[in-house]
């Protein structure tokens, strides 16, 4: 590759990665909020060697980098050995500039969330609910604001029962299923969690009762009460829920984590 286009391809690269990271938040699509100072260290040194490699290129030559005769004679005879098998490498190949569209997108395309497209594709249980014996005495507050993984572990492990009959509040986005036997829209409640990036993204879901669905990836509040099917407490009882109120929310700053809202300020 030719050191004007590695020069540029560096400039854009690193231009592309603060444009995400410092200007936008568009890097919250690609990996956790704790990559942040990473990625912006990442940004400024590209635009380091970016610039390193462009004043190397533009600098005046000083007479000790003129060319000498050897050099003349040698790299003639390089050629003329490389053009005596048909290969001219005095420019770089087409599609080397293709490496251009990466950087130019991190600069002028932001990437759509992970969504419903993806999560419909996923198994509803893609998220491992660790295994838990004891759980706390649930607050008194009602409706419960709880997270979607708080939910499906109190249905499915918690002994004591303490979910049944309590109106508890969730928040996640629209995934539309399929149509159940009697033509009703079935559909979940959905939050992406990133471990570390997009590549590792899993779901957790909740299925929704009671309802029509929203249209797909739209942010919802939920409040209702668990959905009886399975035995409570057991692995048996289903994380789904009869819904009582739906209320459409903005997407909110963690939407790649199973949090609970920020509250409003």
């Amino acid at each position: 590759m030719k050191r004007p286009l590695q020069a540029l391809l560096l400039l854009l690269s690193g231009l592309g990665l603060l444009h995400a990271t410092v200007l936008t938040d568009h890097y919250l699509r690609y990996v956790k909020k704790g990559m942040l100072p990473f990625l912006i260290a990442s940004g400024l040194l590209l635009l380091v060697l970016g610039a390193a490699e462009a004043w190397s290129l533009w600098r005046p030559r000083g007479t000790g980098e003129q060319d000498s005769p050897d050099d003349d004679h040698g790299h003639g005879d390089d050629h003329g050995h490389g053009d005596a098998h048909g290969h001219d490498h005095s420019t770089p190949p087409r599609v080397a500039w293709l490496l251009l569209l990466p950087a130019l997108s991190l600069l002028f395309f932001a990437p759509p969330a992970i969504g419903a497209y993806t999560a419909s594709r996923e198994a509803p249980k893609a998220v491992t609910v660790t295994e838990q014996d004891e759980f706390d005495p649930l607050p008194t507050t009602s409706p419960l604001p709880m997270t979607l993984t708080d939910f499906t572990r109190r249905v499915q492990q918690d002994r004591d029962r303490a979910i049944d009959g309590r109106t508890v509040q969730l928040t996640g986005f629209v995934t539309p299923d399929k149509k159940g036997a009697g033509g009703d829209d079935l559909w979940y409640l959905t939050r992406t969690i990133f471990n570390c990036c997009a590549a590792d993204a899993q779901f957790v879901k909740v299925r929704v009762h009671g309802t029509p669905p929203p249209p797909a990836d739209t942010w919802v509040t939920l409040t209702g009460t668990w959905h009886p099917v399975g035995t409570l407490g057991t692995g048996s009882a289903s994380a789904a829920l009869d819904v009582d109120t739906v209320k459409k929310v903005d997407r909110p700053t963690n939407g790649y984590t199973d949090a609970l809202p920020p509250p409003r300020s």
